[in-house]
Formats: structure tokens, sequence, C-alpha cells
């Protein structure tokens, strides 16, 4: 087996997978400028790595990379995404019963979750403010425990 053509199979496996991921986000998220830009790389590089593919290497060692390569660059990728991902601010909207209202009420401000309330017939219609995702995790968990019905909206930039 030819070590060399293996090295450059993996690395060229590695970088088509990140860029392909990366792609993939950019069309979603980015301007058209970008996600051209994106998708030219990505495809340019996409050709080469087709051309190594019928390379003189092992069918199974071929499967071997092209799966390790998939595995570990999307994850690095969605785990680099998530670690430049700017807060949020969510509202969520939630209808608490009347009973148990007032220890809802008591766990947001324990953890100092802005809110308002507007008392209904049975229901208590909470408006409460996350700002990061901690709070929004706080919010679902306790949501869940009172057995609130909710829905998320996410703010968008004007």
């Amino acid at each position: 087996m030819n070590s060399t053509l293996f090295i450059q199979f993996t690395i060229l496996n590695i970088l088509n997978v990140i860029i392909q991921t990366v792609k993939s986000l950019a069309t979603v998220k980015c301007g058209k400028t970008v996600a051209a830009i994106v998708n030219a790389i990505a495809y340019g590089l996409y050709t080469v790595v087709v051309v190594y593919t019928v390379c003189d290497l092992p069918l199974w060692l071929k499967v071997v990379v092209v799966g390790s390569c998939n595995l570990v660059g999307v994850f690095a990728v969605k785990l680099g995404e998530e670690k430049v991902r700017k807060d949020r601010l969510w509202k969520v909207e939630l209808t608490v019963r009347n009973q148990k209202a007032v220890d809802f009420e008591n766990d947001l401000i324990k953890f100092n979750i802005p809110y308002n309330a507007i008392q209904l017939d049975h229901w208590t219609l909470f408006n409460v403010y996350c700002a990061t995702q901690k709070d929004s995790a706080f919010v679902k968990d306790v949501a869940d425990r009172y057995k609130a019905k909710y829905f998320v909206t996410e703010t968008k930039n004007l």
C-alpha cells in the first residue's frame, strides 16, 4: 500500500467534509455572495476528491477513511458553530394553571428570569424572556415540571 497516497486521500477527505459542512451552513445562514463562494470552493475540491476515490487503495480502507472523516469533520464543524453562536433573546409564552402559577413565578424570580404575567380564568399566561442558552434550558425545565403549555420565538434582526 502506498502510504503517501493514503495520507493524501485522508487529508483531502477531511478537508472535503469540513468544507462541505461549512457549505451547507453557509447556504442556509449566509448571504448569496458568501454562499456562492463557499459552494464554488466546495465543489472544486469535491472534484479532486472524486478523482482520488478511484485511486489504488483497498475499497474497505476508503470506506473507513470516508466514514471516519465524516464522523469527525461534521462533529468538529458543528461544535465550532455552537462555540461561536451568539446568545439571542428568546421569548417563551407559557400557560400555567392558576393553582401552580405562584410557584412557577417564584422559580422565575429566584433565578432572576424576566417575565410578565396575565391572569386568565383558569390559567396564567407568562411571557418569559431568556437572554442566554442557560436561561432557556432552565425555563424549559421549569415549564416541563409545571406541565406548562408553551411556544418559543426567537428575536430577529431588523
